[in-house]
């Protein structure tokens, strides 16, 4: 496998163009590319920026819990720790806190996580199938969260379209000819957990990373999100899961 890092300008909050800059910026795709793509570029590019409100440290928690309470579509009450309010949330089937609310290189503002985004990840797949003339080509937008009981980050999807999600084991053999029944293996975070270590957190500028030569990535023109996230009260983890409150 290749990983392409495509370094950028700085992108503005509140509203810039992605796609104009990653039209000078990305080298010539392949067929069997998968586009690792920064989930704050993809708002930014959308205008999904609240300027952060003057005043005092309160004021700017009230109108980010306000903001959490909007975005989020289950959450805990908040808690403080030091001088930073923290609510655990569900948004779009994901473990995160604040619904992914973030204001780091966010310049004064608040950067939410971007709407329909498997819808938006789409309309970019097909403008660069259009202009490099290929079929096979996937995209993955990607964020970063914390692991309970972890120390530090590691990206995790918050939208795909272009491949299948899971490497499926049902049906095959363990070493020892056993019939695997459950095992599947979650290829799209595991990516995204590898375009994040290559993003970078900081002033890395890095906010698109190209897969190349990844022979284990099946590509579909088919939405199969679905086919990834499982409901919280199906969920393993419903026990932990099921104190969060959904918004009503």
């Amino acid at each position: 496998m290749q990983f392409l890092p495509v370094k950028t300008r700085k992108f503005l909050p509140p509203k810039d163009n992605l796609l104009a800059e990653l039209d000078k910026r990305i080298p010539k795709l392949k067929e069997g590319d998968v586009l690792l793509i920064a989930s704050k570029i993809l708002a930014i590019h959308q205008g999904r920026c609240v300027k952060i409100a003057s005043g005092d440290i309160s004021a700017k928690h009230k109108q980010k819990r306000q903001l959490v309470e909007e975005e989020a579509d289950y959450r805990l009450p908040g808690y403080m720790i030091g001088n930073s309010e923290i609510i655990l949330t569900i948004k779009d089937y994901t473990l995160i806190p604040s619904a992914g609310i973030d204001e780091s290189n966010g310049n004064g503002y608040f950067i939410l996580w971007p709407k329909n985004v498997n819808l938006l990840l789409k309309q970019i797949i097909t403008r660069y199938q259009k202009k490099f003339g290929i079929k096979k080509l996937a995209a993955v937008a990607v964020d970063s969260r914390t692991t309970p009981l972890r120390w530090g980050t590691q990206g995790v999807s918050i939208g795909f379209y272009g491949l299948n999600p899971l490497y499926d084991y049902r049906g095959k053999k363990d070493i020892f000819k056993r019939k695997l029944k459950y095992t599947q293996r979650n290829l799209v975070d595991t990516l995204a957990d590898l375009g994040a270590l290559i993003m970078g957190e900081g002033g890395e500028q890095t906010p698109a990373v190209i897969l190349r030569d990844a022979d284990f990535v099946k590509f579909t023109n088919k939405n199969l999100y679905k086919t990834l996230v499982i409901p919280p009260e199906k969920d393993i983890y419903e026990p932990i899961l099921k104190p969060f409150l959904k918004r009503r």
